[in-house]
Order: C-alpha cells, then sequence, then structure tokens
C-alpha cells in the first residue's frame, strides 16, 4: 500500500489521509465469543492476585502479599502467553506502583541500566555481523580446517561444533543457532537421503544437528552477552549487594569459559558415542570434502572494507571488556574513570561507531543504518528488564524475608548435595514449563534467600541455578535453539531424550566439581559479602 512505502519517511504521517475507509466485519455478539482458552488465560493472571491478596497473610508487611500476588499475576501470563510477552515484561510498569512495591521511577530504572546497554550494543553489533554475512566466512572456513583429507567425522563434526561454540560467544544464542544451523545443513546438503541414506549417514546428519543445537548455549555459557541468563544473574547479583564487586566481562569469561570448555568436550565425547561408528568415515568420503567447502568460500570472495571494519570494531569491543577490570594488582583502563564506566558503555561505543565509518560500497552510507536497528530483539531487552525489575521487588517489598523463613530446613543439609539439586531443578522448570531467562528471574532471588538461611556464599547458589536453566537439552521445545535443530527433520525427540539426558548429567557433575572449586578462586566464594 502507499501508506507502507512511506513508512520511513518522518515527514509523512502517522495516520492515513484519504484513505477510503474498509467496511467492519461484523458478527452477531455472543457470550460464546468471549469464553476462550486464551481469555481464561487472561482472566487467570488478576484471579489469581485477588485470591492471594485476600486470603493470603504474611509474618510480615503486607507490600509481600502484594508482591507474590504480582508475581502470580506476571508469571501466569508468562506461561500460559496470555498476552505477548514483551507486553507481560512490561507489566511491573503498572502493577508495582498500582500495588504499592515501588515507585515509578525506580521500577523504570531497572528497565534501563548498564547490563541493558550492554545488550542493546552487543545486538546492534551482531545485526551488523549478519548485515555483512560475516558468520558464514568465519564459519566456512573454520569447519575446513577440520574436513580432513580424506575426511574424519569426528574431526569435522568438532570443527562445527566449535565453530558454533565460538560464535555463540558472542552473539545471542537464539541468533547463532539461526546463523549456523543452515551452515550445517549446507553441509549435509551433499549426503544422500530418502531410502539410499546409509546408517553411518544418516547418524552423522542427526550427530552434526545436535551438535549445532547443544554447541550454541554451551558456547553462550562463556561470556555474559552470549546468554540472557548470564546478564540476569550479574544484574541480580549487583542489585542485592551494591557494596561487593560486580561480576564483570572478564570476571565470568575466567569461570564461564572453561566451564563451557569442559561440558563442550563433553558434548562431542557423547555424540561420537551414540552415533559415529568406525564405518561412517568410508560412508561419507564419497559425498563430503574440503573441495566443497572451498567451493563455497570461493564464491563469498575476498573480504571487504566494510567486513574487516566490522572485525576490527568486533575485536575492539571484545579487547576492551576484557582489560576494563583485570585483577587487584592491574586494575585496567576502567581505573582511569573512576569506576564510572560499564561494560555496556564499551558496548554502545562501539556500536555507536559503526553508524560513522562509511561501507565504501555506495557514497555515503554507513556500516550500519536505522532500518538494520529494527531488527533489534526487543522481547528480550524487555524481558531482561522485568527479570530485574522483579528482583528488585522481592528484595524491597520483604517477599525475600518471608520465603527464606520457608527454607530453615535447608540449613543442615550439606552444600555438595543442594547444588545440584538446584542444577536440576532449574533445568527440569526449563525444559517443562518456561524460558530459561524466566526461570533464571524466578529462582535467583529464592536462591539468594537459600544461601542466607544455609550460610553458604549466595553465588554458590546463584550460579547453579543460572547455569542450570541452559541444561534444557531432552525436548524440543526446551529451549529455542532446540526448536532450530528439531525444525530441520534430521532428528526425533528420542534422539534429543538420549543425548540430551547424558548432556545434562555431565553438565550438572561438572558444575558442580568447578562451583566451590575454580568459583571459590574466581569469584572469592570463600569470603563473605557486604
Amino acid at each position: 500500500m502507499a501508506g507502507d512505502q512511506n513508512s520511513d519517511d518522518p515527514k509523512s504521517p502517522l495516520l492515513p489521509i484519504n484513505d477510503p475507509m474498509e467496511p467492519l466485519s461484523s458478527s452477531p455478539f455472543s457470550l460464546k465469543s468471549l469464553v476462550s482458552l486464551k481469555s481464561i488465560y487472561v482472566l487467570l493472571g488478576p484471579l489469581l492476585c485477588a485470591i492471594i491478596c485476600l486470603y493470603v497473610r504474611f509474618d510480615g508487611p503486607v507490600t509481600s502479599r502484594n508482591m507474590l500476588a504480582v508475581l502470580a499475576w506476571v508469571f501466569s501470563w508468562w506461561l500460559t502467553e496470555a498476552v505477548p510477552m514483551p507486553i507481560t515484561s512490561i507489566a511491573p510498569l503498572f502493577l508495582f506502583p498500582l500495588f504499592g512495591i515501588a515507585s515509578a521511577d525506580s521500577v523504570a530504572h531497572s528497565y534501563m541500566d548498564d547490563v541493558i546497554t550492554l545488550v542493546l550494543g552487543s545486538f546492534i553489533l551482531v545485526l551488523a555481523v549478519e548485515r555483512y554475512n560475516i558468520h558464514r566466512r568465519l564459519a566456512l572456513n573454520i569447519t575446513s580446517r577440520f574436513c580432513g583429507d580424506p575426511v574424519n567425522p569426528p574431526l569435522l563434526l568438532l570443527g562445527i561444533c566449535a565453530t558454533t561454540a565460538f560464535v555463540s560467544m558472542w552473539m545471542h544464542n537464539v541468533a547463532c543457532a539461526v546463523m549456523m544451523m543452515p551452515v550445517a545443513t549446507g553441509i549435509l546438503q551433499r549426503l544422500p537421503v530418502g531410502p539410499t541414506q546409509s546408517t553411518p549417514v544418516r547418524n552423522f546428519c542427526r550427530a552434526v544437528v545436535l551438535g549445532v543445537s547443544y554447541a550454541t548455549p554451551i558456547g553462550g555459557m562463556s561470556t555474559l552477552t552470549g546468554t540472557g541468563v548470564n546478564l540476569i544473574l550479574v544484574a541480580m547479583w549487583k542489585s542485592s549487594y551494591p557494596e561487593t564487586k560486580p561480576i564483570g566481562f572478564n570476571t565470568w569469561f575466567f569461570f564461564g569459559f572453561p566451564l563451557a570448555l569442559l561440558i563442550f568436550f563433553a558434548l562431542w565425547a557423547i555424540l561420537c558415542l551414540l552415533y559415529l561408528s568406525r564405518g561412517s568415515s568410508q560412508a561419507l568420503a564419497a559425498y563430503l570434502d574440503k573441495a566443497h567447502l572451498k567451493r563455497e568460500l570461493d564464491m563469498l570472495g575476498p573480504l571487504a572494507f566494510a567486513e574487516k571494519m566490522i572485525l576490527a570494531v568486533f575485536g575492539m569491543m571484545i579487547a576492551l571488556w576484557m582489560t576494563r577490570s583485570i585483577t587487584e594488582d592491574i586494575p585496567g583502563w576502567g581505573a582511569l574513570f573512576h569506576g564510572r564506566v560499564g561494560d555496556g558503555t564499551v558496548s554502545v561505543m562501539m556500536a555507536t561507531i559503526l553508524f560513522i565509518i562509511p561501507n565504501k560500497k555506495q557514497k555515503g552510507e554507513r556500516l550500519m543504518d536505522w532500518n538494520e536497528c529494527k531488527k533489534l530483539p526487543w522481547n528480550i531487552i524487555l524481558l531482561l528488564g522485568a527479570g530485574f525489575a522483579i528482583a528488585d521487588g522481592v528484595q524491597s517489598s520483604g517477599l525475600a524475608d518471608v520465603l527464606s523463613r520457608t527454607l530453615d530446613f535447608l540449613e543442615q543439609a550439606p552444600y555438595l548435595a543442594i547444588a545440584p539439586a538446584v542444577c536440576l531443578i532449574s533445568a527440569i522448570i526449563t525444559e517443562f514449563i518456561t524460558s530459561n531467562d524466566a526461570t533464571a528471574t524466578l529462582l535467583l532471588p529464592l536462591l539468594i534467600q537459600m544461601a542466607k538461611t544455609i550460610h553458604v556464599h549466595p553465588l554458590l547458589l546463584m550460579i547453579p541455578g543460572a547455569v542450570g536453566s541452559q541444561f534444557a537439552f531432552m525436548l524440543p521445545t526446551g529451549t529455542p535453539t532446540n526448536i532450530v535443530g528439531f525444525t530441520t527433520g534430521h532428528i526425533d525427540i528420542q534422539d534429543m531424550i538420549k543425548t540430551g539426558l547424558l548432556l545434562k548429567i555431565a553438565g550438572t557433575a561438572i558444575l558442580s566439581f568447578l562451583m566451590p572449586t575454580l568459583g571459590a578462586y574466581v569469584f572469592g566464594t570463600n569470603e563473605g559479602v557486604q
């Protein structure tokens, strides 16, 4: 329509002028049209909220009861998707002031802090990577190095999974899965399909798709920007313990990278054990070789100026993240600004540079323009803001203290028994009920209080709870990355359950071992918190 053509013109009116009115379709009103499953879900939130306000009494401030009522409203809408998740995510902006939990200004601050700006800037750089097809070039370059001559299936699988994990370290899991799955299936397209497909070839296809699906969340565990859960963890730690040292990009990387590396090799070993037989090399040799990968690389041509600049900006951003705060003895460049800069400062500054540097493709055109930024995943950003607002509300309303008193029985339980249980519970909630971001938002405030109850450092429970929510490997609906792999048609639910269960057990064991050892060194969990 003409209105659509002018939608980007700043001078065009918001409403169409002299547009012929289309007749509205009318249907007779009936009570049946109002009663639907969606309508019941919409009413469920306010109904649960009203029941809690009327019948629940706490030995504490009335705001603690109101906070529980608001939580019931918000989480019922999240779980049932009665309204779109981004809209539910902004519900605290009106529910908190109306129920006396927090002022409008204070709750709005949760939706725009340093962590949110970190996400915004990072997503803009990811969009620039997508715009110039850099991710595909990177994937083909790395994968061709692992192919082997003749083809070595375990090594090729390692290359594909390692590439996916590396890309996922610097961008959101969903974006990484959407980028890397076509690269992986493009390699598989040279293999036979249908009745002529042998068992070794079919199993190799399953291993590749499962590897990309699972390497994506594993790689995201390495860095703060790799997944929203890590950002939620960092923000809740900062808001709950503002006097303690915040978890920066560098600090998390020293723990997250070894954790992800061990889980990654566990994934590779499981896939090789289950799907790669000794005869797979001979079965694949006739269809897959380095020449195929080289042809795809040649089609992309040499690196253009725009691609080189984006890689340079991306590399500069990572270097600045890593060196902002190094150690107590080597404070990093952040000390020059007396602690006023954060990781979000770097992220937004680097994203801004993309709108200044020309791309040398067309006169006056920059590396990025605002039309590309219309693809920004505001649903994820708003969900993060809601998580921060809820974490603050649980603390300030007194609900956290009320809930902590119900956990007194755990005081005598050993940590080595609680940490794996927390990890598994978090994974199961993500697997069967809600997203990993929502799971972290729900569990982390409770785990902070549990840590106080059993007298352990809060991070000893918060990190297993946050990382455990990313161990949803068993069902297609567990995470969006699982769905991306499942829809390729190469795997079925039995493959996911068989592989995912083993990977979940391995991940829980690795995390339970690293948290009191490496975690104690990196996060100082042997010391108290202020």
